[in-house]
């Protein structure tokens, strides 16, 4: 079984261009957060329709969750080296935050890992 499922956002704009025959192809690296620091920076395709998507809806820190499958591949570049390429093409695409949200400045943690809750949002909260 080849299945992915990556939660990230977008480090640039999608590039959009067309094959030969017309189809539309969107490419993208998704930053993904790791568990405990830092990130990884996964390139990503996605193909016709689902690019047509991209290129409408998506832009540099877009917060997207994506399911697709990982394709290898390789080519000989202009010095005659051997390239080898990893990228997942994706499969379905979803927002996974609020355009409201993407707007608004994500909140830092202290220096100890905490963060304030705002005042307006005591109704929302499971233990009040």
């Amino acid at each position: 079984m080849n299945t992915v499922i990556l939660l990230g956002r977008l480090t640039a704009d999608p590039d959009i261009r067309s094959t030969r025959d017309g189809k539309a192809v969107a490419s993208f690296t998704l930053a993904v957060d790791r568990y405990k620091e830092g990130a990884d920076f996964i390139r990503c395709q996605a193909w016709e329709k689902r690019a047509e998507f991209c290129e409408k809806y998506l832009k540099k820190g877009t917060k997207i969750a994506i399911r697709g499958r990982i394709r290898t591949g390789d080519y000989t570049d202009k010095d005659g080296k051997k390239v080898y390429t990893t990228d997942v093409v994706i499969e379905d695409i979803e927002f996974a935050q609020t355009k409201a949200a993407q707007e608004a400045p994500e909140p830092k943690p202290d220096e100890n890992g905490f963060m304030d809750i705002p005042d307006n949002i005591g109704e929302e909260l499971p233990f009040n």
